[in-house]
């Protein structure tokens, strides 16, 4: 499993409750057509992380490189239904940082 990591903080942070429900119709539409197979939106608490990390954090779970391919494919077009759902969530944030994470050990790694 492959994780694709999202910091970010929102241009006007009185949105919050919108931004929530933007991000569940953008990511909910991408697990719908199979793009990626889950998300989480978490919220930082109590002030509590490194300075230039984001009060957001998006976590989203492809089963490989390939799917993550797929699903930024898709985003790419800018087009349809899916620029419908990125557009509110893009255009809201600031600050993007992101990373891309591993399951570790993998599964294709050898024994010792």
């Amino acid at each position: 499993m492959d994780y694709y990591h999202i910091w970010c903080n929102l241009k006007d942070s009185s949105k919050d409750l919108e931004f929530s429900r933007d991000v569940a119709a953008y990511l909910g539409h991408l697990m719908e057509k199979g793009l990626i197979i889950e998300y989480k939106l978490t919220r930082r608490k109590f002030g509590f992380s490194p300075d230039d990390l984001g009060e957001f954090h998006i976590i989203i779970a492809v089963s490989n490189l390939q799917q993550l391919e797929q699903a930024f494919q898709a985003v790419a077009t800018r087009t349809g239904e899916v620029e419908k759902h990125h557009h509110p969530v893009y255009s809201a944030v600031t600050d993007f940082k992101s990373a891309l994470y591993r399951d570790f050990p993998d599964p294709v790694r050898g024994k010792e």
